[in-house]
């Protein structure tokens, strides 16, 4: 039986030294411009150059800071409600705001103690969390 640590609790250290290299989201065939728009344009990642024998399957891939979104091409494609990558921002406000300007509305919600967070959907309709820790130094270290 395992055992189940506080949310509060540190995290575990383990042999292995776990990391989140990158977070893949679906996208329908031949949507890479329109997810330029959005991710480039609204959200103000980079697209990364992919290596030639990935880019021949389409997509495209986003980065800044310590984020890194792969966007994957998939036939019958269907957007994640539900599913999501929680990304950490360090100034959640500017982003909400930033993302308003574009006309999108962000969807905040307060259910999460410690964090304040919101919900926004990519141009596809996956769900996206931004998430920022209260009172945290991790606010600082991520601006």
């Amino acid at each position: 039986m395992s055992e189940v640590a506080a949310y509060e609790s540190s995290p575990t250290r383990t042999s292995f030294g776990w990391g989140l290299h990158h977070v893949q989201l679906a996208i329908p065939k031949g949507g890479e411009d329109d997810c330029r728009n959005f991710y480039v344009g609204v959200l103000g990642l980079t697209e990364v150059q992919k290596p030639p024998v990935l880019a021949a399957r389409g997509g495209l891939w986003v980065r800044a800071d310590n984020l890194e979104i792969h966007l994957g091409a998939e036939e019958g494609f269907r957007p994640q409600r539900k599913a999501h990558p929680g990304i950490l921002v360090g100034d959640l406000d500017a982003l909400a705001r930033r993302v308003e300007n574009f006309g999108l509305t962000v969807e905040w919600d307060e259910n999460f103690p410690g964090m304040r967070r919101f919900y926004l959907w990519d141009n596809n309709g996956n769900r996206l969390e931004f998430l920022s820790p209260e009172g945290s130094e991790l606010v600082q270290a991520l601006r």
